[in-house]
């Protein structure tokens, strides 16, 4: 039985479209071809597959002839990306507590991805690990991986601080100038780990201006607002909220990005006591009232947010919820107020 994949925060997309343009492609075309809708760069906190991110790094690197693609991106991070968890991150007393929090708590942003940190005598290996379920390429994953956490040992201990080094192991590129730039440090391929070495004593640099209260108040808000969809349903309700506004959100499509076929998603669901159809509708019964709130907003616009093909699609369905028009139930709240 095929397992369902990794979702990733959108944040891991910030930056795309600036690095893409850079390097003569057209963003938008390389998201749509690999099927992530453009809804995901509005919004930071929306999941996506792994596997498309995956493959929109690796075809954007191949067709740019950039090798350094994933580095680049990784080049204009900052703690901020990690969303909820840059809260608890930044507000450890040393930097060994905020590497510890930073391995805790990464899944929330990245379902794939883990951080093992290792002591050998004075030397101390941070390694950033990216869970695949397919032997995908991951070059460009991998680099961007370890490039923004580097970036955020860089935060902590200043600009002018250097690891030991940074290993990789896949092979070098053509052209080291980015690495070379990112780094500032030596930087190895072929190896058998990736990650960054450093010295013990760069763990133990105390965290300037933190404070121990805020870290634990923010620990409460993430864990409140960062509960992990575990089911096969939650996995199709994000994906289906995904998916409607780029009028995308097929059986077929929601199951490819599952890693599995129509049949075993319906199957899988049903298990639940869920069906596609009935999630599409509970995810647009959801999304509708918020939509329908801006009084500015056309049905026209609504319609197509929420996934329909034409308005007449939607006036339908809204009737069938609401028991009268979409016209109607907007005359209708503006009085009650």
């Amino acid at each position: 039985m095929r397992s369902v994949p990794y979702l990733i925060r959108s944040a891991c997309l910030t930056g795309f479209v600036e690095i893409a343009s850079s390097v003569g492609l057209n963003p938008y075309r390389m998201l749509d071809a690999v099927g992530l809708p453009l809804s995901c760069l509005g919004d930071p906190d929306i999941k996506i597959p792994l596997g498309a991110f995956g493959r929109l790094l690796e075809t954007s690197a191949k067709t740019a002839n950039a090798e350094d693609f994933g580095l680049r991106l990784a080049e204009r991070r900052q703690l901020s990306i990690l969303g909820p968890i840059a809260l608890i991150v930044r507000e450890q007393p040393t930097v060994r507590k905020a590497m510890e929090t930073l391995s805790a708590y990464i899944h929330l942003h990245n379902e794939s991805q883990s951080m093992r940190v290792e002591e050998i005598d004075d030397l101390v290996i941070i390694n950033p690990i990216l869970a695949r379920r397919r032997p995908l390429p991951a070059r460009q994953a991998v680099e961007l991986m370890v490039g923004t956490v580097y970036g955020i040992l860089r935060t902590f201990l200043g600009s002018g601080w250097k690891a030991h080094w940074v290993s990789f192991t896949h092979s070098a590129p053509a052209n080291l100038e980015t690495h070379r730039r990112v780094f500032r440090s030596k930087v190895e391929f072929g190896q058998d780990f990736d990650g960054i070495v450093c010295g013990v004593h760069d763990l133990e640099a105390p965290v300037l201006h933190a404070d121990p209260a805020m870290a634990r108040y923010a620990q409460q808000y993430v864990e409140t607002i960062t509960a992990r969809p575990t089911t096969i349903n939650d996995k199709v309700r994000e994906l289906v909220s995904i998916m409607l506004p780029s009028q995308t959100c097929s059986a077929d499509q929601v199951a490819n990005h599952l890693g599995i076929d129509r049949r075993t998603m319906h199957r899988r669901l049903a298990v639940h006591g869920q069906t596609f159809s009935g999630i599409i509708d509970a995810v647009r019964v959801e999304m509708v009232v918020r939509y329908m709130d801006d009084p500015n907003r056309p049905l026209a616009v609504i319609a197509e947010m929420l996934g329909f093909s034409a308005l007449s699609a939607f006036s339908r369905w809204f009737r069938s919820q609401y028991g009268c028009s979409a016209s109607q139930w907007r005359v209708g709240r503006s009085q009650s107020f």
